[in-house]
């Protein structure tokens, strides 16, 4: 087994043990610096065209991945400095304790009754225009985007990360940075962050699967969560919030979907997991803790996947020096 695969495993579960002690840190977050950085790059480059899009995906996110390759070759051979590495780098780029704090606040106006600051907080989880809701819109709208943000800001993280190490970490949360801010279809962005946004489908997509797969094995009803992901999923407009979103639904019993308001535009979405209730206040916490078990569950299958991998290397490898002698 190499020594990589240990640092992995090791890292990963010191990272996530960090975010769900500390959370994401209030100043000088470093994912808020990179999108300080890729605004700054995207002052010089902006053009209404695919190709200039396509020049900033790649100095931003190529720029973020080459940083983080120099920073894990400067401590390579040294193990204790590799897991700091890694562990720091996971804390900084999977954002799961906050996220669950942020739909409990928002759970929590909801059940006080307190339209107005469930309103106000939010835009702090997702783009929706929160005057355009009602209480269980909102709600709707919370659960929603803790299934889309568990495959985000966690599991696919952690799927980059046993692939390509404080690279693959990096390079995935700048994408998907990076979608966020230029890949959604506004006049300004329609061709500019073309390039990000299918950046960003291609790198989510192992994620999403993998966090519908576990949703289902975590959730109250497996045959629910595979049953409305395959039904609903190919309908959602999103090739990756789709089977997370659907086999959410499917995993809590409730229905998803819907009409929605982003910006003033208003957009009519097929309806996910349609047996299922209407959602509640109470099914936000739900879905928060529905969103910690995947998380804990996609720690062990990465961590053990890469552990495997390497086991399966350092036994080929002895085998070869075997037959060579």
């Amino acid at each position: 087994m190499r020594r990589g695969d240990r640092v992995f495993a090791y890292g990963a579960a010191v990272g996530l043990a960090a975010d769900l002690l500390l959370a994401d840190p209030r100043r000088g977050h470093p994912v808020a610096a990179f999108g300080r950085t890729a605004a700054r790059v995207e002052r010089a480059l902006w053009r209404d065209d695919r190709a200039w899009g396509a020049l900033h995906a790649a100095v931003c996110a190529g720029g973020a991945a080459g940083a983080a390759a120099l920073a894990a070759r400067a401590v390579r051979g040294r193990r204790a400095a590799s897991v700091a590495l890694t562990a720091a780098t996971v804390w900084s780029v999977v954002g799961g304790t906050t996220l669950g704090r942020e739909a409990r606040a928002i759970g929590g106006a909801l059940a006080a009754g307190d339209l107005e600051v469930a309103r106000e907080r939010l835009p702090h989880l997702c783009g929706r225009d929160p005057q355009a809701l009602d209480g269980p819109g909102i709600a709707r709208a919370v659960v929603e985007s803790v299934a889309e943000n568990t495959s985000d800001a966690v599991v696919g993280a952690l799927v980059w990360g046993a692939i390509g190490g404080v690279p693959g970490l990096v390079a995935f949360r700048a994408v998907n940075t990076l979608d966020a801010m230029v890949g959604h279809r506004s006049p300004r962005y329609r061709r500019f962050g073309w390039a990000s946004a299918r950046l960003d489908d291609v790198a989510g997509w192992p994620g999403a699967r993998l966090t519908a797969a576990l949703a289902a094995v975590a959730g109250g009803n497996p045959r629910g969560a595979v049953r409305a992901w395959r039904a609903d999923a190919a309908r959602h407009p999103s090739p990756n919030a789709g089977p997370v979103e659907a086999s959410f639904a499917g995993a809590l019993g409730v229905r998803l979907g819907g009409t929605l308001s982003y910006g003033g535009r208003v957009e009519h979405r097929p309806v996910l997991n349609g047996d299922g209730r209407e959602v509640e206040v109470a099914d936000i916490e739900r879905a928060v803790r529905l969103s910690r078990r995947v998380s804990a569950l996609t720690l062990a299958v990465c961590a053990g996947g890469r552990l495997a991998y390497g086991a399966i290397r350092a036994h080929g490898a002895v085998k070869r020096r075997r037959r060579r002698t």
